[in-house]
């Protein structure tokens, strides 16, 4: 997977308990329109049709900290086109669907679009060792 590209207003968004990363349910949003690290919510994105799409809820792994450092762990997601195409998309954000205003985390960059067509899956690898995010104060 690509590198991990987070968003400015995270750090403000944790410390005003926006994000709860133990309960909250994230999701992946699909734009082929690049991201910016001063996007906030979902609504600053431009999303792709997700009507052939499979379920795009995340699973947390795990949401802890060891020696002050903080780590959250994502579950592998895989994307499948069913009953038709998805049309393409480069980027692949990560917002918090429980939020008020579905705000960004951050996202990942492929590279190069990519369009699913009917029964195609993507694999998104989330780093499993290294967690999508670690945070330590300093």
């Amino acid at each position: 997977m690509a590198t991990f590209n987070r968003v400015n207003s995270l750090v403000e968004a944790l410390a005003e308990k926006v994000h709860n990363f133990s309960t909250d349910t994230l999701k992946v949003a699909l734009t082929n329109s690049a991201p910016s690290a001063s996007n906030t919510q979902l609504s600053d994105i431009t999303q792709i049709s997700y009507t052939n799409l499979s379920s795009r809820t995340i699973t947390t792994t795990s949401s802890s900290q060891t020696g002050g450092v903080y780590k959250l762990v994502l579950a592998d997601l895989a994307l499948t086109a069913s009953g038709g195409s998805v049309a393409a998309f480069r980027y692949i954000v990560i917002y918090n669907d429980t939020a008020t205003n579905d705000e960004l985390i951050g996202w990942y960059d492929k590279g190069a679009s990519v369009t699913l067509l009917d029964g195609d899956q993507l694999n998104i690898d989330f780093d499993g060792t290294n967690g999508v995010l670690q945070i330590a104060l300093v």
